[in-house]
C-alpha cells in the first residue's frame, strides 16, 4: 500500500492542505461511495464529525462526492466516533464516516471510514479506495436521476446515550459517585455528561463549551492536568478524560494520579476474568503496551497479544482469535462485547462498574501491576528515511543488546505526524532513559547529515 492518503486510522493532515482539503474529501467521499454499492436497493451512509472548524468544509465536500456516486447521507453532526459505528448498524447503513483528527489540534482533520458491519475498513478495502483517487473516477458516478440525498437525522445523541447505558445492568446506578468527566471541548460534549448523569452519578463536566477552535487545547486525554486540578478541587471519586472524538480514554483516580489505557484494560480484564466473561483467554494490545501488563496477566494465566500501532489492527486480531477486550496504552480501549471500536464512555462505564461491584476507590483497583520504567519520546522528520541509514541501523542493533532479555525496543514512524517514535523499557530505568536519548541523538544527527 502506497500510504500516500491513508494511514493508522484514516486519512489525516492539515485542514485545506493536500491531502485534508474540499477536493481530496469529495474524491473520497466518491471513491467509497462507489467501493460500498452493493445491489440495487437506495444505499445510505451515515456521516458524523466532531467540533473542530475544518469539519463544515469537510463534511459538505464528503457529501457532494457521496451524493454523485448514488449515496443517501444521513448527517448526524457532532457524535463520538463509536456513535457513528453503532449507528452504521442500527441504521442498517452501507458504511459510514466520521470526520475527525482525534486527539490532534484544531487545526488538523481527518476521515475515518466504516463498512457496513461498524468495524473500520481492512487494509485490502483501504488499498482499494485509495487506488481509486487518482483515477477518472467521475465516469462511474450515478446517473442524473440516482444522485443521492442528504438529511439531517434526529435523536442521534438520544439513541447513543441509551446504547452506552445498556452497557451496564439494568439494575446498576451510579448514585453516590462525584465524577468529573473531561470532554477536551469535542464530539462527546454533550453525551457523555448526560449517560452519566442519566445513570445516577453527581456529574462535574468541564470543557465542553466547543468553538471551533479548543478542541484538545490543554485538555481531555492528552492533557489531564486540569482534570487532575478539578478533581482534587471538588473531592470527586473519579476523573474521566476523552479525546476528541471520544474513542479514548484515561482516567483519573480520587488521589489525582493518572490511570492509562495499559492499567484499564488490566483492570477490566482481570473483573472480567474473575466473573467468568473474559474470552480468549487473553488480551490483545500493541507493541507500546507496557512490559508490566504482560507480566501482570501472565501471573493470572492469561497472555496478551502484541499488534502494529493502530486500533484497527486490534480489532483485526480480536475478530480473528474471538478475544473481548482489547486496546492500547493511549487509551483506545475495545470492548467487543458493545463495541466494533474504540469507545470512551464505554470503557469508563465499565471501570465505574468495577467501582460499584466491588466498592473500593479506583486508586486501589486501578495499580493491578507495577509499569516497567518506559521512556517515549519523538524525533521530528521533514523528509528522507532516517532508519534506513546505516549509523542508525547499528545503534538500534546496539541498543537491543543493552537492554538484553529484561527490556523492550520500539522505533517507529507515527502514522499520523512526521515523527520518529522510539521507545524502551526495561527494568533499570537508567538504562532505558539512556538508550533513548542516545538513539534521539544518533536519528536527530542522520537527519540533519541528510
Amino acid at each position: 500500500m502506497s500510504g500516500r492518503y491513508f494511514g493508522t486510522d484514516g486519512i489525516r493532515g492539515r485542514a485545506n492542505k493536500f491531502p485534508m482539503n474540499a477536493e481530496i474529501a469529495m474524491r473520497v467521499g466518491m471513491a467509497a461511495g462507489l467501493s460500498f454499492q452493493r445491489g440495487s436497493h437506495r444505499h445510505r451512509v451515515v456521516l458524523g464529525k466532531d467540533t473542530r472548524l475544518s469539519g463544515y468544509m469537510i463534511e459538505n465536500a464528503l457529501v457532494a462526492g457521496l451524493c454523485a456516486a448514488g449515496m443517501d447521507v444521513f448527517l448526524l453532526g457532532p457524535v463520538p466516533t463509536p456513535g457513528v459505528a453503532m449507528l452504521v448498524r442500527s441504521l442498517r447503513a452501507d458504511m459510514g464516516v466520521m470526520i475527525s483528527a482525534s486527539h490532534n489540534p484544531y487545526y488538523d482533520n481527518g476521515i475515518k471510514l466504516f463498512g457496513p458491519d461498524g468495524y473500520k475498513l481492512s487494509d485490502e478495502i483501504e488499498e482499494r479506495i485509495e487506488s481509486m483517487l487518482d483515477t477518472d473516477v467521475e465516469m462511474a458516478l450515478a446517473d442524473s436521476d440516482a444522485l443521492g440525498r442528504a438529511k439531517r437525522v434526529d435523536g442521534v445523541h438520544d439513541r447513543y446515550i441509551e446504547f452506552a447505558k445498556r452497557t451496564l445492568p439494568r439494575s446498576m446506578s451510579l448514585s453516590g459517585l462525584r465524577i468529573v468527566v473531561d470532554c477536551a471541548n469535542g464530539a462527546a460534549y454533550k453525551v457523555a455528561p448526560a449517560a452519566l448523569w442519566e445513570l445516577g452519578a453527581d456529574v462535574v463536566a468541564i470543557n465542553v463549551e466547543p468553538n471551533g477552535f479548543n478542541i484538545n487545547k490543554e485538555c481531555g486525554s492528552t492533557h489531564p492536568a486540569g482534570l487532575q486540578k478539578k478533581v482534587h478541587e471538588v473531592r470527586a471519586d473519579i476523573g474521566i478524560a476523552l479525546d476528541g472524538d471520544a474513542d479514548r480514554v484515561v482516567i483519573v483516580d480520587e488521589q489525582g494520579e493518572v490511570v492509562d489505557g495499559d492499567q484499564i484494560m488490566a483492570m477490566i480484564a482481570q473483573a472480567w476474568h474473575q466473573s467468568g466473561r473474559l474470552a480468549g483467554g487473553g488480551v490483545v494490545s500493541t507493541i507500546m503496551s507496557n512490559l508490566g501488563l504482560e507480566r501482570f496477566l501472565s501471573g493470572l494465566n492469561l497472555e496478551l497479544h502484541r499488534t502494529k500501532v493502530g486500533d484497527r489492527y486490534v480489532v483485526e486480531h480480536m475478530r480473528a482469535h474471538g478475544l473481548n477486550v482489547g486496546g492500547e496504552q493511549s487509551g483506545h480501549i475495545v470492548l467487543s462485547d458493545f463495541s466494533t471500536t474504540g469507545d470512551g464512555l464505554v470503557s469508563a462505564l465499565q471501570v465505574l462498574a468495577c467501582v460499584k461491584r466491588q466498592n473500593k476507590p479506583v486508586s486501589e483497583l486501578s495499580r493491578t501491576f507495577e509499569p516497567v520504567p518506559q521512556v517515549l519520546k519523538n524525533v521530528r522528520v521533514s523528509s528522507g528515511k532516517p532508519l534506513e541509514e546505516e549509523p542508525v541501523k547499528a545503534a538500534i542493533e546496539d541498543a537491543r543488546s543493552r537492554l538484553g532479555n529484561t527490556g523492550r525496543l520500539v522505533i517507529r514512524p507515527s502514522g499520523t505526524e512526521p515523527l520518529i517514535r522510539v521507545m524502551a523499557e526495561g527494568d533499570d530505568s537508567g538504562l532505558v532513559e539512556a538508550v533513548v536519548d542516545d538513539l534521539i541523538g544518533i536519528i536527530s544527527e542522520t537527519r540533519s547529515a541528510a
